[in-house]
């Protein structure tokens, strides 16, 4: 409501002042209306402090010229001093300029202590009386018009904290979704041993890994990373998740699986959106792994003589181009070989001058501890990491590590 008023009156304040006059003597009034009038001031005349107050409640003034004794007392002023105790509660009160033709010093100082900016005393100079109504009229308008300025500096904050905290809120919901979503209990299969591990840089992220049981025999290997992080990352990883669990059997072969995910990626993201995939087929027995990288970064198969190879065979990324054909790459693997399977944001954590940890550490890595258990290596890969960084993570990292035991 206060608001509301101070916007009005801001609108009018190019027009002429508005004074409020209270005195309960008609002479005095008539005199300054005279006055007044002439000097273009637009008047409003009362007589008592319950119409000053109700006067004040119901309109805007530039200015209260007010006595500070009534007919109930007309020496002390304390009937003014209760108004002006009033008008200390009010908000958007304007300045007061007290007359009083009894003025005293305990008057004075009790008076300003409630507030009041100038005194005029009776019977008054006119020009001096001009003088301080033009100075208190300016003095009040620049009150007003820093106080509007700091109601809207104060609703712009609140505006904004407001905002934040639903941002918050969002993201929270986001995060506790997304953490249902992700793998927690990896399927395993007789004769091989995988570990995972998923980090998000923000609270929430758009790298994506899944294990897949597609037969008694048959595991689906998936590791993915959309463009971009947050919330939209998160909300495109989780439509690629619902999509691969739904495409995934023994019957449809990789590529032809990528085949189908593009197609879908492309309709419904946009243009600057893509995402990086790795899908392939585990068949237990045979060891026989056939699979398609659609654009992402070529795992690793290192072998028990320490050797190694990059499974790099596919296409394209997801959600760049609607005709896209992808190639079905395969590799048999042996006891001992470990597959390696990561995104990004492994390879690419950054120490404090920038130096990323590199493809090269990472193989290093795997080369020192291929004879560990899968969880061993891990786990030994994300502690290095962690110590390389100092812990600090600038975009989300995803590991999933086979173990070759049969």
């Amino acid at each position: 409501m206060v608001e509301t008023r101070l916007e009005a009156f801001t609108d009018c304040e190019t027009m002429h002042p508005r004074i409020l006059i209270a005195d309960d003597q008609k002479d005095v009034l008539d005199a300054l209306q005279l006055l007044l009038k002439g000097q273009g001031y637009h008047l409003e005349m009362v007589s008592t402090p319950a119409d000053l107050l109700a006067a004040l409640a119901e309109r805007q003034f530039d200015l209260l010229l007010m006595d500070l004794n009534y007919a109930r007392d007309t020496t002390s002023g304390r009937e003014g001093l209760d108004v002006l105790g009033h008008l200390k509660e009010m908000a958007d009160a304007p300045p007061v300029v007290a007359m009083t033709g009894w003025a005293t010093v305990g008057l004075a100082v009790a008076a300003m202590q409630y507030g009041v900016s100038d005194f005029v005393e009776k019977p008054w100079s006119n020009t001096r009386l001009l003088e301080i109504l033009e100075k208190q009229i300016e003095l009040g308008r620049e009150r007003r018009e820093s106080r509007r300025r700091a109601d809207q500096e104060k609703q712009i904050r609140e505006e904004a904290i407001h905002h934040f905290q639903e941002q918050e809120r969002e993201i929270a919901e986001a995060k506790a979704i997304q953490e249902k979503l992700i793998l927690r209990e990896v399927a395993q299969l007789a004769g091989y041993e995988i570990a995972s591990s998923w980090q998000s840089a923000e609270a929430v992220g758009g790298d994506y890994f899944d294990v897949l049981p597609l037969a008694e025999d048959t595991l689906g290997l998936c590791i993915a990373d959309v463009a971009g992080k947050g919330i939209p990352a998160a909300l495109l990883m989780s439509n690629l998740q619902a999509a691969v669990r739904g495409l995934s059997s023994p019957s449809l072969a990789p590529d032809f699986l990528c085949n189908s995910l593009n197609s879908l990626v492309c309709r419904n993201t946009h243009a600057d959106r893509f995402i990086t995939l790795f899908y392939g087929q585990l068949e237990g027995r045979t060891r026989r792994l056939r699979y398609v990288n659609a654009g992402h970064n070529a795992p690793f198969v290192v072998h028990a003589d320490g050797s190694h190879e990059r499974l790099q065979e596919g296409g394209g990324v997801l959600g760049v181009f609607a005709e896209q054909s992808y190639s079905l790459g395969t590799v048999h693997l042996a006891t001992g070989d470990r597959l390696i399977l990561f995104t990004d944001g492994v390879t690419e954590a950054c120490e404090p001058h920038g130096e990323e940890f590199g493809e090269k550490r990472l193989l290093s890595l795997l080369e020192e501890h291929r004879a560990l258990p899968a969880g061993e290596i891990q786990r030994k890969i994300d502690a290095a990491i962690s110590e390389f960084s100092g812990g600090h993570r600038t975009d989300d990292a995803t590991l999933l590590v086979l173990a070759v035991d049969v």
